[in-house]
């Protein structure tokens, strides 16, 4: 089969690799038919994360089961699936609780599990994993394209809102306009925020996080940036999306936070070699919840919603490859050509 590998800095490849085989009763082999470039993607590509060598790449799955372990109940083959970018067994202390990203039995993408920029994969913990879509939509590829965003980005974005405590008429600042961060003005929404303030970079993201939802859009840096959210709300709000993981974005969250309020924090951290100031946070009494999004737990939820029309993060696809170009998908993310690149295989 072939597969994107990482051979260095700036440097994947499609190769030919081993297919995977069922390991344990629990595995599932699944064809690869969509997956993604995330943002997260870009650390090892750039040289600022670690990686080996050879290792496959790609965490963001959807496509047809083809065998299943003994023991899988969930699916079958000839399933449409898609998984998240963590797997999980869905019945241990913490799945139970929701939080499928501390896992007891979990893993990764990549490995003996082949990565999900594949065309094929192994997925132990199946039935705790794989999320089975209707029957109706397998071949829907309207559906399909804006369910993807729910092995990652949309269900990061709204682990963000969870995490900020966004509800029914409340007012938030979403800080970063990646494809998480346009995802959690999504979520912003679909919770029912009266107004949510995008901050970012660049024009046309923020357009689009106006298409999404957003009522005021931000586009100012550091301290002006934090300036314009105070004059847009009167003094900053009290539920806040960090959606980057850089230092200078956690000081822009902080900074529009209201006394008393949350920030709710998703960006993997990077460029804290400093460490993170917790003085804003305890002067202010705000509150910091979040991390790494345990995206298995919100995917029958926010599933209903995009089948039924009321959800659609399609949009943050804004390029198009197929496997053998996936090269090409990297470079258009690193240069910022693209915001989410969308791969077929």
């Amino acid at each position: 089969m072939r597969a994107a590998v990482y051979h260095g800095p700036r440097d994947v490849r499609v190769e030919d690799v081993p297919e995977p085989k069922l390991d344990e009763p629990t595995d599932a082999i699944v064809r690869v038919t969509h997956t993604a470039v995330c943002g997260s993607d870009l650390w090892f590509y750039r040289g600022e994360s670690d990686r080996d060598v050879g290792s496959r790449v790609g965490h963001e799955p959807m496509g047809i089961v083809e065998a299943v372990g003994d023991d899988v109940r969930s699916v079958e083959p000839g399933d449409r699936v898609f998984a998240p970018f963590k797997i999980s067994c869905g019945s241990c202390e913490f799945c139970r609780k929701g939080l499928h990203t501390s896992c007891v039995n979990g893993d990764g993408w990549g490995g003996d599990n082949g990565g999900a920029q594949g065309e094929q994969i192994r997925c132990p913990q199946a039935d705790g994993t794989l999320v089975r879509v209707p029957d109706r939509y397998a071949d829907d590829e309207d559906a399909l394209r804006s369910l993807l965003p729910l092995t990652d980005v949309m269900g990061t974005g709204h682990h963000a809102a969870v995490s900020a405590g966004v509800e029914a008429g409340s007012t938030c600042v979403v800080v970063g306009d990646g494809a998480v961060g346009l995802c959690g003005v999504l979520a912003a929404r679909r919770l029912g925020a009266e107004r949510i303030v995008a901050v970012g970079h660049h024009e046309d993201r923020l357009e689009l996080a106006e298409a999404f939802g957003a009522t005021d859009l931000v586009g100012e840096r550091g301290e002006d940036a934090v300036d314009r959210v105070d004059e847009l709300t009167g003094g900053g709000a009290n539920h806040v999306l960090e959606c980057v993981g850089a230092e200078s974005s956690m000081e822009t969250a902080v900074n529009v936070c209201r006394p008393g309020g949350t920030v709710g924090y998703v960006g993997v951290p990077h460029g804290l070699d400093g460490g993170l100031d917790l003085f804003s946070f305890f002067g202010d009494n705000i509150s910091l919840r979040g991390g790494i999004a345990p995206v298995r737990a919100y995917a029958e939820s926010l599933m209903a919603d995009v089948l039924q029309g009321t959800l659609d993060p399609a949009p943050v696809f804004t390029k198009t490859v197929d496997l053998a170009n996936i090269a090409e998908g990297y470079r258009a993310m690193d240069e910022r050509e693209a915001i989410k690149v969308l791969v077929e295989v």
